[in-house]
């Protein structure tokens, strides 16, 4: 029989970036840090990554990686998603990646910033499925953890500051698209404009997102008036 606990260590947060743009990939980030170094997150000035700069997070997410005692991150590219999504949905292709991330970090005590409406549920689920709660791993699962808790705000850090890097390969090869966000006029324009010009849209768009869907509907109608 295996000792409850025997093995686990530190305390970790995982958190996402990149859940709902229609371009790029979406990714999920864990950050594990021994206690007593906790504190030191709050001292470089770990908060919620949205309230950032770029250039903010990126000096931070430094100093975050010589704290760390282990940071895994997983990628889910855009062709994967609609892949994925013809058999489940975005929720379960989330808690997949977080139990692969909490399973290679074997925390003590794990910080969720869950996407489940029910965040219980969505801690239970990952810590059942990952086998780590029957081993000792406490789970605490809560919706907007990352302005929360420092650990899972450097997991969010860490994360928006790795899409930012593929991001911004992907405007060398394919040119500004902006954020890839549908908010974002020049995601949405760069799109319209492939859709309106016939071009078949590129492997980094989310085709099975709705609001391509939209653009190439919108698209269809304006050719036809």
């Amino acid at each position: 029989m295996t000792e409850r606990g025997a093995g686990l260590r530190g305390i970790a947060g995982v958190d996402e970036a990149g859940r709902g743009p229609l371009i790029g990939p979406m990714v999920i980030c864990g950050v594990l840090v021994l206690p007593d170094t906790l504190q030191e997150l709050e001292r470089i000035g770990v908060r919620d990554s949205k309230k950032l700069t770029p250039s903010r997070r990126e000096k931070i997410g430094v100093k975050i990686e010589s704290i760390a005692e282990q940071i895994v991150i997983r990628s889910v590219s855009a062709v994967e998603i609609d892949r994925l999504r013809k058999q489940t949905t975005l929720n379960e292709v989330e808690v997949r990646e977080f139990i692969e991330i909490v399973k290679a970090l074997r925390p003590e005590r794990v910080y969720l910033d869950a996407v489940d409406v029910n965040a219980e549920r969505f801690g239970i689920k990952i810590g059942e499925i990952s086998g780590l709660a029957s081993r000792g791993t406490v789970f605490v699962s809560e919706h907007k953890a990352d302005s929360t808790y420092p650990i899972v705000s450097a997991a969010s850090i860490l994360a928006k500051v790795q899409r930012d890097l593929v991001i911004t390969g992907l405007h060398d090869r394919y040119g500004d698209f902006g954020s890839g966000y549908p908010s974002d006029p020049k995601t949405v324009a760069f799109v319209t404009n492939l859709v309106r010009d016939g071009q078949r849209l590129p492997s980094i768009v989310r085709h099975s997102w709705s609001s391509v869907k939209r653009i190439q509907d919108e698209a269809k109608q304006t050719s036809i008036l």
